[in-house]
């Protein structure tokens, strides 16, 4: 099959199965492996080699600004020590206790078995991303488990790029260059990732047309990754900052109407991108096992073993941190290190780095055991994503973690509430000042009471007056809705969401000459 063949393949295939995913409330990376996985082991279906070039220059840019850009940055400022914790020390702790058990259970040399310690040692933000879309976490759980994922790729960068090192010359590290590099991979990425959003966020300011925002919008991404890649630093970390700073002033970059199209184009790019990648995954498994060499059986229960390795690890290691996302209650508490633990999953880019290991030594003798690192990282990655993804929902709701619907429903209707108060309270201001038709305050008042529309006989001028004014409270309830998240008085969902409805109110009225 030629390659542009198994693209289309790879588009209608993913598409289907996660369409049904969708239909079933399944989560879709979990189908998504599972179904691949099972049209892998159908005899005569043609193995996939996907280069780790291709996912890193064209699927992870996207993915990756996408979901920097669903990070919210004022939680992220009250749970930045435990993030920092578990991007950084968690990542260290498990890398070496990946690699200690590899060199116990596993044929690996010590050198192979450090770098399979520092593939895992990370979680993946395109997969957190997937599987917590369907979660109702308090926001500080929630922007924990994203930030970390978002965030801990110098630190497992640094870690595989010295394991690589150490392999294929079998040579001493240097612990004081080691360090120096996580400094140039961390650092120069967020100068590269805030240059990049500098520049887009004057460009932005400047652009009125829904076209070229859009095409500046899916640019964006691959530009810091490829500036930051050439640079020699993280294109990951260049990414996720572009993301996070652009997203933090996204409401004074563009109006309501380019706000729901790139809203729009960028759900279906991640969508497409998104089945891909997870489908790629159970494909390539089953080629990966049949290059095993023969000492290398009990891959499976070395996987199973690995995995729990690292779920364990990460409970013991949320238990004191839960303290810092539950300030009231000031205890160690299980519930969160469980759910914290169990929603850190592995997906594409351990199995990018995986792929990315040199075949030979620096002496031209192949790397001993990377087929088996290869196999180990897939099956990891494919546990993660099937057994922690398809558990995950039913343990966040047996935690008692889970935002009950209720709740959330009050809290948009409270919030409604104060909206439409700001709302009224502007057009008593501009009653009293007697420079607005009162017909046409009447009808705002009596739209934002009893959302009643103007009758459509009405003169040209009378509507005119009514949808400007229309316009204007609509920019008084954005500015309010933006203060109760500033204050910490609504959710991030929540004013997400309600941003999302006074846009779409906004682009529906009609403009009228």
């Amino acid at each position: 099959m030629s390659s542009v063949g198994i693209i289309l393949f790879l588009v209608v295939f993913a598409t289907a199965v996660a369409t049904g995913a969708r239909r079933w409330r399944i989560p879709a990376p979990s189908l998504l492996v599972l179904v691949s996985l099972g049209v892998a082991l159908i005899p005569g279906t043609p193995d996939l080699r996907v280069s780790p070039e291709i996912i890193g220059l064209v699927v992870l840019p996207p993915l990756l600004y996408a979901a920097a850009e669903d990070l919210s940055l004022r939680d992220l400022r009250v749970v930045w020590r435990p993030v920092t914790a578990l991007a950084v020390g968690l990542v260290l702790a498990s890398a070496a206790a990946v690699g200690a058990l590899a060199v116990a259970l596993t044929p690996l040399p010590a050198s192979m078995a450090f770098v399979l310690g520092a593939v895992l040692a990370s979680t993946d933000p395109v997969a957190v991303t997937a599987l917590g879309r369907r979660l109702a976490l308090p926001g500080r759980v929630q922007t924990l488990v994203h930030a970390e994922s978002l965030f801990n790729d110098a630190t497992s960068l640094v870690l595989f790029k010295v394991a690589v090192a150490v392999a294929i010359a079998s040579g001493a590290v240097s612990w004081q260059a080691a360090g120096g590099e996580f400094f140039l991979l961390a650092g120069g990425g967020i100068v590269i990732g805030a240059g990049i959003a500098g520049l887009v966020t004057l460009i932005r300011r400047r652009t009125t047309d829904p076209v070229l925002e859009t095409v500046i919008a899916l640019v964006t991404p691959y530009s810091a990754y490829v500036l930051a890649e050439a640079a020699h630093t993280s294109g990951v970390t260049a990414v996720v900052v572009a993301g996070v700073v652009i997203s933090g002033s996204r409401h004074r970059l563009t109006d309501a109407r380019i706000r729901l199209q790139l809203h729009a184009v960028y759900a279906v790019v991640i969508f497409l991108l998104e089945s891909v990648v997870f489908s790629i995954i159970g494909l390539e498994l089953p080629a990966l096992v049949r290059e095993l060499p023969d000492d290398t059986g009990l891959w499976a229960l070395q996987a199973l073993a690995i995995a729990a390795l690292l779920i364990g690890l990460r409970v013991l290691w949320m238990l004191p941190l839960s303290v810092a996302l539950r300030p009231s209650s000031r205890r160690v508490s299980w519930r969160v290190a469980a759910v914290v633990s169990w929603a850190g999953t592995r997906g594409v880019l351990p199995l990018a780095a995986a792929l990315s290991i040199p075949l030979a030594a620096e002496d031209g003798r192949p790397l001993e055991g990377r087929s088996l690192v290869l196999v180990l990282t897939t099956a990891v990655v494919v546990f993660t994503l099937v057994v922690q993804g398809l558990s995950l929902a039913p343990l966040v709701n047996r935690s008692g973690l889970a935002l009950e619907p209720e709740h959330t429903a009050r809290e948009e209707s409270e919030t409604r509430a104060s909206l439409a108060r700001a709302a009224l309270a502007h057009l008593d201001q501009l009653a009293d000042l007697e420079t607005t038709s009162h017909v046409a305050l009447d009808r705002v008042r009596r739209r934002l009471q009893q959302d009643e529309e103007p009758d459509s006989h009405d003169n040209r001028s009378a509507l005119n007056s009514y949808y400007q004014l229309r316009r204007d409270v609509i920019a008084i309830q954005s500015t309010e809705l933006r203060r109760l998240y500033a204050e910490h008085q609504i959710s991030d969902a929540t004013h997400r969401q309600l941003q999302h409805d006074l846009d779409l109110e906004e682009t529906g009225l009609p403009h009228l000459r």
